[in-house]
């Protein structure tokens, strides 16, 4: 006669998934500081591994090599891994409640709504401060999302994904042809091309002490969701079964991903494909528990877009490729495959 098991609260993750990921995970944090180092050790003024290491343990105000990696490698590697972070746990949270593959900041249109709003801000309020700027990150997120959303619902059958793809690549198309011609007009558009290229090569350290309190708050809030998100990626109607709101969830979802993505934005502008790619990559190594998907999430997006700033600055050195460029090059065939992928099902 077979035996039930017991019904329990817990996910379904066994003890060597847990063990085993939790074991990456400490590497992976490992490798992050590694990349950090990298990071801070490249550039056009020739530093040692001895002279960032004593710049970060023992900092010398009189050390020109102290302080330029205190005013500007060490705010930009700073800004490489929380960026990073905030852009793959925004796309993480987002594919998790909308149970969409192809659901990330960038092709929701998010991105775009964030650049759209920075660039009417620059255009109306001359010397406008960051903060400013900031919150004008933050509602145009939010102005990008519910046009996406809005558009996919009108349609005949409903939201599906490769829908909701679509309509975020006209949504970022035209947000994005909005703020060229806002460039044009107010003549700003020298301006406008640094958030649209995405990088982080002029941030400075009140950029970070801005943004940063955002992005660590929205993390946090993303951990303390992380169980419902799980629980909501079974599918609504599971999830209300276990009695969850699935409302409350999904505001709460939404208000972490506008922190994340708004901040995110208003240090680095319009860099795409983390949030796509970093979720799949994550729940191929420790499955669809969200609880180990959101903190993988972080550490790997950090990894990849402090990379991606390193081999930025090698590949036509002494210029720099806009860090934007290097991850498009590894998301477009990504989202490609994806598209196929969910394609299929139409």
């Amino acid at each position: 006669m077979a035996i039930k098991k017991p019904v329990t609260n817990e996910l379904p993750y066994t003890y060597k998934n847990r063990f085993v990921s939790l074991v990456i995970l400490i590497f992976g944090i490992v490798l992050l500081f590694f990349s950090i180092i990298v990071s801070i050790h490249f550039g056009a003024a020739d530093l040692t591994y001895h002279d960032v290491l004593n710049a970060i343990f023992h900092y010398d105000l009189h050390n020109s090599a102290h302080v330029i990696i205190h005013e500007l490698r060490l705010p930009r590697a700073i800004a490489a891994v929380f960026v990073g972070a905030a852009l793959a746990v925004s796309g993480a949270i987002m594919q998790g409640m909308t149970r969409n593959p192809l659901a990330s900041p960038s092709i929701m249109g998010v991105t775009a709504g964030a650049s759209f709003l920075i660039a009417i801000s620059l255009a109306l309020i001359p010397g406008i401060t960051h903060l400013g700027l900031m919150s004008f990150s933050f509602i145009g997120a939010g102005l990008g999302a519910a046009l996406v959303f809005g558009i996919s619902s009108l349609s005949k059958g409903g939201i599906t994904p490769v829908k909701l793809a679509l309509a975020g690549s006209a949504i970022t198309s035209l947000l994005s042809s909005l703020s060229t011609a806002t460039g044009i007009k107010f003549n700003i558009s020298k301006d406008i091309s640094y958030w649209y290229a995405g990088g982080i090569s002029s941030v400075q350290p009140q950029h970070i002490q801005f943004a940063l309190p955002f992005i660590i708050g929205g993390l946090v809030l993303s951990l303390f969701l992380s169980r419902s998100i799980s629980i909501l990626s079974l599918g609504e109607d599971v999830a209300k079964g276990l009695g969850q709101n699935t409302s409350i969830v999904k505001l709460f979802g939404t208000i972490v991903v506008l922190l994340l993505t708004g901040a995110a934005v208003s240090i680095a502008g319009m860099i795409g494909f983390i949030g796509l790619v970093i979720p799949h990559i994550t729940r191929f190594i420790v499955g669809t528990d969200y609880r180990w998907i959101i903190p993988f999430s972080a550490v790997l997006g950090g990894i990849l877009l402090i990379v991606a700033d390193i081999v930025g600055r090698m590949v036509n050195a002494p210029y720099e490729t806009p860090v934007g460029a290097i991850t498009a090059i590894i998301g477009v065939p990504f989202f490609l495959y994806l598209a196929r992928k969910e394609g299929r099902g139409l």
